[in-house]
């Protein structure tokens, strides 16, 4: 697996999107976003913002899990860390999450 390889598995009509396999979520947030977007695409999104917020974790391995839900995508970020996870890291990726700036930005782009 060259470094531009994801992992992209599709079951239980959730998509999930990561580096390593098995897929671990050691810290994790969640959100839901309103409109119809491709699962792929913001998943991809995500995972780029996750990467650049959390870089510096030697070992992480980001992972992005989206699924349908009435009206919008439920969206769960985080990743696998191979040590101790940092206190805060968990509230930075809600943070993200939660950023109105990125939230439209990720649903623009993922049309």
């Amino acid at each position: 697996m060259g470094r531009d390889r994801w992992h992209v598995i599709e079951e239980d009509g959730a998509l999930t999107l990561a580096r390593r396999l098995p897929v671990r979520f050691d810290l994790a947030a969640e959100t839901v976003l309103a409109g119809a977007v491709g699962r792929r695409r913001l998943a991809h999104l995500v995972r780029q913002d996750l990467w650049r917020m959390l870089r510096h974790l030697r070992g992480f391995a980001p992972a992005v899990r989206v699924r349908r839900v009435g009206h919008g995508v439920h969206v769960v970020a985080g990743g696998a860390v191979p040590g101790r996870v940092p206190p805060l890291a968990a509230t930075r990726i809600a943070d993200m999450l939660a950023d109105p700036g990125l939230r439209a930005r990720w649903m623009g782009q993922a049309r």
